[in-house]
C-alpha cells in the first residue's frame, strides 16, 4: 500500500489467498505498470500461490527485521520461486521495518550477505516511513526491463508485460480523444 497508494495501515490483516495492487511509473523514459500480487504465506494457501510464480517476472521476498522466524522462512520461499518460476525471474530480498532499529534481530549485513550469496537484489525498507520503498520497486522494475531487453525478448509478448514509451501513450490518448469527439463525447 505504501508503494501503490502512499498509505500505511498500522493494523494489517493477514492476506487470504492473493491481494492485488498496481502503479504506473516512469523508468528511463518508459512507462511501466507494476502489478503487485501479495500472496499469502500460510501453508493452506501454498497451492494457490505457486500458480502466481509461473507468470511473474519479479518476486519480492520480504522479512521483518525484528522477527528472526520471518528471515528463517526466506530459504523456503526462495526455493518455491526457483522451483515454480521462470529461470529469468528477478528476485529481491527486502528487510522491512528498518524504522524499528532498536528491536532488530537480523543485521543489515546478514540480510545483504544472504542476498549476495543467492544472487538477489537487497534493500532494507520501512513501509511505515516509506524509507526506500519506491527505490526497491523502481530498481526491481529497471532490472526486469534490462533483463527483457538483454534477452532479446519482445516485452509485449512476455508474460503479459506491456511496455509503452510516453509518446506512444500520448498518441493513443489523442487518438482516443479525437474518436470520442466525433461521437459527440466531451
Amino acid at each position: 500500500m505504501q508503494f501503490t497508494e502512499n498509505k500505511f495501515r498500522e493494523q494489517h490483516e493477514i492476506t487470504i489467498g492473493v491481494e492485488f495492487e498496481s502503479k504506473t511509473v516512469d523508468i528511463n523514459g518508459k512507462i511501466i505498470k507494476i502489478q503487485v500480487w501479495d500472496t499469502a504465506g500460510h501453508e493452506a494457501f501454498q497451492s494457490i500461490t505457486r500458480s502466481y510464480y509461473k507468470g511473474a517476472v519479479g518476486a519480492l521476498l520480504v522479512y521483518d527485521i525484528t522477527r528472526r522466524d520471518t528471515f528463517n522462512h526466506i530459504v523456503k520461499w526462495l526455493n518455491e520461486i526457483k522451483e515454480n518460476g521462470s529461470k529469468d525471474i528477478t528476485i529481491v530480498l527486502i528487510g522491512n521495518k528498518n524504522d524499528l532499529e532498536n528491536e532488530r534481530q537480523i543485521s543489515y549485513d546478514e540480510g545483504e550477505s544472504f542476498a549476495e550469496k543467492n544472487g538477489l537484489l537487497f534493500f532494507e525498507t520501512s513501509a511505515k516511513t516509506s524509507s526506500k520503498i519506491a527505490e526497491a520497486f523502481n530498481t526491481s522494475a529497471l532490472k526486469i526491463l534490462n533483463n527483457i531487453q538483454n534477452l532479446g525478448k519482445d516485452p509485449n509478448l512476455n508474460n503479459g508485460i506491456k511496455i509503452n514509451n510516453e509518446k506512444e501513450i500520448l498518441s493513443r490518448k489523442n487518438l482516443k480523444n479525437s474518436k470520442n469527439k466525433k461521437k459527440g463525447c466531451c
